[in-house]
């Protein structure tokens, strides 16, 4: 009788933890966007903490300018550049598009009288043609229109990310052991290792990363002055900054930078394509070795799978922190499933 009692309140036990888990699980997909900003700010803290630290210790003489109000350097670095970026980067954009809508109803004839001489091409009627610019500016701006709100999400994600990243770096200390906590005695130093040797790796990853994008970002910019190529001081930012997600960025600036010096003349175009073929080739064959070199430790192919899957989870901001991801998932595999021979 006490065996057939306890069989029952085993069951009972085992019914209620699987609809416990059931319900944990539907609580994480309902709130699992919540869940990614968290997880993406604590990974850029664990990132930036050591270039924090590493403000706070800057001194003159005995004087430590920085020491309590480091990790307000992040903010006022992000306010700079994109003041920078607004006033060097902007105006061409904004005048250009100006002069564009001012110029729209006279360049239209002229547009049509091209298209006449193109075969089959003959039978476009300019009533219709008008017809149809107008529809679809007017299918743009209600687009436009009804697009606000997810920009304004996206915008809130965003500074509620920076928010989070600063307040992890304040406080990063007492979550990280808050987190250990849960873990046995045993097991909870071994775990400390592991992610310490991962945030080692992740902070020297982004030091090499920021490298990259630094001199990707002035080579470009010089180029493109260089070369009188529209929105140079834009494209160039451009490209620095999208370097930071691996094949992707390149191929969008690539992409993008091609189809705007193709708005002037084609010799621009070849001479954007040559500087990519050169930059391509140093980067990989001299860049990445030297700067790169054992801060990461992962083969390209575990590279260009984080960033599918990291594409895939969470779009831009999952291919962004994919790589730091793999470093983290790379050290918890080589410290808990891989075999290690002894000795």
């Amino acid at each position: 009788m006490a065996e057939i009692t306890r069989n029952r309140r085993n069951v009972r036990g085992d019914i209620v933890f699987v609809f416990a888990l059931a319900l944990a699980c539907y609580v994480v997909w309902l709130v699992r966007d919540v869940l990614v900003l968290l997880y993406v700010s604590a990974l850029f803290a664990v990132m930036f903490a050591p270039v924090v630290r590493s403000v706070s210790t800057v001194h003159v003489g005995r004087w430590r300018p920085f020491k309590g109000i480091a990790v307000l350097v992040l903010p006022l670095v992000a306010a700079g550049v994109l003041l920078a970026f607004g006033f060097f980067a902007l105006p061409p954009v904004a005048r250009d598009l100006q002069e564009f809508s001012k110029e729209m109803p006279a360049r239209t004839p002229v547009l049509l009288e091209k298209l006449n001489h193109i075969p089959f091409a003959d039978h476009i009627d300019a009533g219709d043609l008008d017809s149809r610019i107008e529809g679809f500016a007017s299918s743009a701006a209600s687009y436009l229109f009804l697009s606000i709100k997810n920009w304004a999400g996206a915008l809130f994600s965003i500074i509620m990310g920076f928010i989070l990243t600063i307040y992890f770096i304040l406080e990063g200390d007492h979550a990280y052991r808050w987190f250990l906590s849960f873990f046995p005695p045993p097991s909870r130093g071994r775990l400390d290792l592991t992610l310490q040797r991962a945030e080692v790796r992740m902070g020297k990853w982004l030091l090499g990363q920021g490298s990259l994008m630094l001199v990707l970002g002035l080579t470009s910019t010089i180029v493109y002055l260089s070369l009188h190529v529209r929105y140079a001081y834009a494209l160039g930012a451009l490209t620095g900054l999208l370097n930071v997600i691996p094949i992707i960025g390149a191929a969008v600036c690539i992409a993008l930078t091609l189809l705007v010096a193709a708005i002037d003349s084609w010799g621009r175009v070849i001479g954007v394509a040559i500087f990519y073929a050169i930059y391509l080739q140093v980067e990989n064959s001299f860049l990445v070795p030297r700067i790169m070199k054992s801060r990461v430790g992962l083969p390209g192919l575990a590279i260009l799978v984080a960033l599918l899957i990291g594409s895939a989870v969470a779009g831009v901001v999952g291919a962004l922190v994919s790589v730091p991801t793999a470093v983290l998932v790379a050290e918890l595999v080589n410290e808990y499933l891989v075999n290690k021979s002894p000795g």
